[in-house]
């Protein structure tokens, strides 16, 4: 299980820097609004980027980056189609 620490200082990527942007910049504007709906959807959106959760839970949106030999050394074959 990984700590608070090392879940906060690390892998930060585009989609994580966007929430924390965006979720700062709804955050100011709710403050200065007094608006509670924008408020809950800038806590929301500080949740996702400082807990690195996405829609779906850790890493349930991502796309797997892992493949099996199976797949890479699998031969393949070709057929030849012939126009008319």
């Amino acid at each position: 299980m990984q700590t608070i620490k090392t879940t906060l200082f690390t892998d930060w990527h585009l989609a994580r820097l966007i929430r924390l942007g965006l979720g700062l910049f709804i955050a100011i504007q709710a403050i200065r609004t007094h608006d509670s709906f924008s408020g809950l959807l800038a806590a929301f959106l500080l949740f996702q980027a400082l807990s690195n959760k996405g829609c779906c839970g850790a890493n349930g949106c991502t796309v797997s980056t892992t493949t099996s030999k199976q797949d890479r050394n699998a031969d393949v074959e070709f057929e030849e189609v012939k126009g008319k």
